[in-house]
């Protein structure tokens, strides 16, 4: 049940407009930490991997997706499910 890299930043985004609109993909930087580049606390990284998960069907165990992974791990890691 992979996604191709497009579609898990599509994915990604439309997530991200719910729990933080302030982020515009277009100008994120996608090998910095999510922690850093996005400003993510726990709870919303929690929120975007069930935001990610209802949208895709792919299961991520809660605390296996880290905040100091980069976007592209997390498009990555979302290809390879």
């Amino acid at each position: 049940m992979s996604i191709t890299p497009d579609e898990a930043r599509r994915t990604i985004g439309e997530v991200l407009a719910t729990i933080a609109p302030e982020i515009d993909l277009d100008t994120c930087d996608f090998d910095e930490p999510m922690n850093q580049e996005l400003d993510l606390d726990s709870m919303d990284m929690l929120e975007l991997i069930t935001g990610i998960h209802e949208r895709t069907g792919i299961p991520i165990p809660e605390g296996e997706v880290k905040p100091e992974w980069s976007l592209s791990e997390l498009i990555a890691e979302l290809g390879r499910r």
